[in-house]
């Protein structure tokens, strides 16, 4: 302990005898000190007193010489006197004490305390008169001026002081401190008239309110609505007075609510909402909701409620202008609105104030331009306009309104930048409906010429082929593929429009055009139309022609399997031939098909497969491989069968040295029969040997009740003559061995 360092601790093991905090906090508490006290001294005769209060006497008067500005000193001074019963120099301290401090309010209310003490209350109501001339702000000072003067049952002695108090117009709780004493009393029309006085120097909502509640429970109802009448004439109509007196008139609704005058509350509520925003009188219409809710018809209070929500949508539109979701609801709201007033019967004023609020609303809202260039501000607000003109057209048959409405947003949308091909349709079909067809193809017309778009063209010609205007349609389908010669879809739906109509010749040209296209957005879908129109038309010779451009051109897997699976399955008989029999049968009659051939499918197989080799596509060869198969499983023997599954491949493991690390990896591979046979024909022979006698194990593993599987499993060759199958058997009994050794460090 001596060099600072912390004490050994010897015996870490817990105490026999535990003792708790609590016992450790009384122990302290009982071992310490006691604190100083003085020792009491005892008067035996009055010589003794006099020099005790000498002592004392010349004690404060040091003190208080020292420190004249302390009340503290002061008051222990005078306080002492008084015990002592030393009356007269207790007041002489306290008189010497204001003349240090006159303003001292601790030092007035110990002056009068120690009075009341005694029982001098004549001093005491001199010293409050003198405190509150001097203090005249102070209101404790006059509560305890009243309170004496009331506890000394002098009521007119405390009204007169009230009376002196309110010529200084103190604040709402010495007004309500003097009503409430004639309440005491029962001085009732003494309060109405204090509560006259109170309104008269603060005119204030809550002041009203409480008047008018005041002249309610004593009853006198008639009073309580003169109240309340002459403050809604002190405030008059002025929109920020109506607001700054809405408790005035909830207070007063919900009087004549309990009164059961409910006519009366609704033209109250109705008088302050017509003349208050809605924005800020969210408290009125909760309570005038409630009113409804209670006393109300449904109809009222879908119209309460309707108001609510008008006020809500106006404080988000106020924080945020261009949310558009928000403008959305609040026009459909309005529009409702309109509708349910339309469905109830409504007056025509009532209709078309209606009419008003939904257009101000939709006003308001298109007002709300987006900001910058970008297209994406402005999808939602567009909608506005389009809202905003079906609106017109079919709620209110405002058909020149509407017009004007698509031509604003027309001329608003910066077109050279982007453009919305749904404005324009609408527009179009809007003359459409009212039978302005040239209107409308003027309409699309420019729309193509100033931003042509891919949905406009789509649009104007689905219009005019439901018109039956084909050589209208022919001629934007020529202009919409001048625009986008890439169009794979574009092109199709052009030659199937030329298909519908009978002119086989255009449409084999169409396609013709299309195929030779450069650049083609997907042109598989191209080449599938091409293909299924010569299939349907019965031309197989057409057909496999394509079919054999297609292959020069990509040599995909999928078109060699598409191309194997067309010339087996049937098709048609040519129109030529198709037309004729119709014309001999009936209608019913089912359509004659010619039929595949399987041999040629078989052949398009082989050559895929050897394309697809030739190229080292191995994923390719084992989907070409899977179709092949099960299409000989269809249209094949046995035999076909099992030359397709000798040609599949194997899963084999890969040792190579990665050049990075430089370490041994294995990968997973696929080997092909024919692949190996060409590139290694020894190692073939061998793994085909190694093979049989993997299978042959399997098989009497079976047969005894196991089975077994091999990552050989299924490799058999391609094609094996009888001459090497003897010579397999004749060379498995002398390698037997080996190839057991090689199998299991294959496996």
């Amino acid at each position: 302990m001596q060099d600072g360092r912390a004490p050994r601790i010897k015996n870490r093991a817990p105490a026999a005898i535990q003792i708790t905090a609590e016992q450790l906090l009384r122990e302290a508490q009982e071992r310490q000190e006691t604190a100083f006290r003085a020792p009491k001294q005892r008067v035996e005769d009055f010589e003794e007193l006099h020099e005790y209060r000498g002592r004392k006497r010349k004690e404060f008067e040091e003190r208080i010489r020292r420190t004249r500005g302390s009340i503290k000193e002061w008051l222990q001074y005078a306080n002492w006197e008084a015990s002592q019963n030393e009356f007269a120099r207790s007041r002489s301290v306290f008189e010497r004490a204001l003349d240090v401090d006159p303003r001292s309010i601790q030092l007035w209310l110990s002056y009068t305390e120690m009075e009341l003490k005694s029982r001098n209350v004549q001093h005491a109501r001199n010293l409050f008169d003198r405190a509150v001339t001097l203090l005249p702000r102070v209101d404790q000072l006059w509560y305890k001026y009243v309170y004496l003067e009331e506890l000394l049952q002098n009521v007119p002695g405390a009204r007169q002081v009230f009376e002196r108090w309110m010529q200084w117009e103190p604040d709402d709780k010495a007004w309500q401190a003097y009503i409430k004493l004639e309440e005491r009393y029962q001085e009732l029309d003494r309060a109405s008239a204090i509560y006259e006085r109170w309104v008269a120097i603060r005119p204030e909502p809550r002041v009203w309110v409480k008047w008018g509640k005041f002249e309610e429970e004593r009853g006198r109802v008639d009073k309580a609505r003169e109240v309340f009448q002459t403050a809604l004439e002190f405030y008059g109509d002025d929109e920020e007075q109506v607001e700054k007196a809405q408790a005035v008139f909830n207070a007063f609704a919900k009087m004549e609510t309990r009164l059961k005058e409910y006519d009366r509350a609704r033209v109250i509520y109705k008088f302050a909402l017509e003349r208050i925003p809605r924005a800020k009188s969210a408290a009125l219409y909760a309570a005038y909701t409630k009113f409804e809710k209670q006393h109300g018809t449904r109809s009222t209070l879908e119209n309460t409620v309707l108001g609510k929500r008008r006020i809500q949508y106006e404080d988000e539109v106020a924080q945020d202008g261009r949310n558009y979701d928000t403008w959305f609801d609040y026009a459909r709201l309005e529009e409702d609105a309109y509708r349910d007033l339309k469905s109830e019967g409504a007056t025509q004023e009532e209709v078309d104030a209606a009419v008003a609020r939904v257009r101000e609303v939709y006003e308001r809202a298109v007002a709300q331009v987006p900001p910058g260039g970008e297209k994406r501000h402005w999808r939602r607000y567009i909608f506005l306009w389009l809202d905003y003109a079906l609106f017109e057209e079919i709620e209110t048959k405002d058909y020149e309104r509407t017009r004007q409405i698509y031509q604003t947003a027309i001329r608003l949308v910066p077109h050279k930048q982007f453009t919305f091909a749904k404005l324009w349709l609408m527009f179009a079909k809007f003359e459409i409906r009212r039978l302005e067809l040239p209107a409308a193809r003027k309409i699309l017309g420019t729309a193509i010429g100033m931003c042509p778009k891919e949905a406009l063209f789509k649009g104007y010609i689905d219009l005019e082929v439901e018109l039956r205007e084909f050589d209208r349609a022919r001629t934007l389908y020529e202009k919409y593929l001048e625009w986008d010669p890439s169009n794979s879809a574009a092109w199709i739906k052009f030659a199937e429009l030329e298909a519908q109509l009978q002119d086989f010749a255009r449409t084999r040209a169409i396609f013709e055009l299309a195929v030779s296209q450069s650049p083609l957005s997907m042109p598989e879908i191209l080449w599938k139309a091409y293909i299924d129109f010569e299939i349907e038309e019965g031309e197989r010779e057409a057909a496999r022609s394509l079919y054999e451009r297609l292959i020069s051109l990509s040599g995909h897997v999928k078109v060699w399997i598409s191309y194997a699976l067309f010339e087996a399955e049937p098709i048609p008989v040519p129109r030529a031939e198709r037309e004729e029999e119709e014309e001999e049968e009936d209608d019913e009659a089912e359509r004659k098909m010619v039929p595949g051939d399987p041999a040629l499918a078989r052949q398009v197989f082989e050559r895929g497969y050897k394309d697809l080799k030739s190229k080292g596509l191995k994923s390719e060869r084992v989907a070409l491989l899977e179709v092949w198969k099960t299409f000989e499983q269809n249209h094949g023997t046995s035999e076909d069968v099992k030359k397709v599954e000798g040609m599949m491949p194997i899963v084999t493991k890969k040792r190579h040295v990665d050049q990075e690390t430089g370490q041994m990896v294995e990968d997973w591979e696929l080997v092909f029969a024919d692949d190996e046979r060409e590139a290694n024909p020894t190692s073939f022979k061998f793994l085909q040997m190694a093979h049989a006698w993997k299978q042959a194990q399997a098989q009497s593993k079976s047969t005894g009740g196991g089975g077994a599987t091999s990552v050989l499993s299924g490799f058999t060759a391609a094609s094996s003559t009888k001459a090497e199958e003897k010579e397999r058997e004749s060379d498995g009994e002398e390698d037997k061995e080996d190839v057991a050794s090689s199998d299991e460090d294959e496996d």
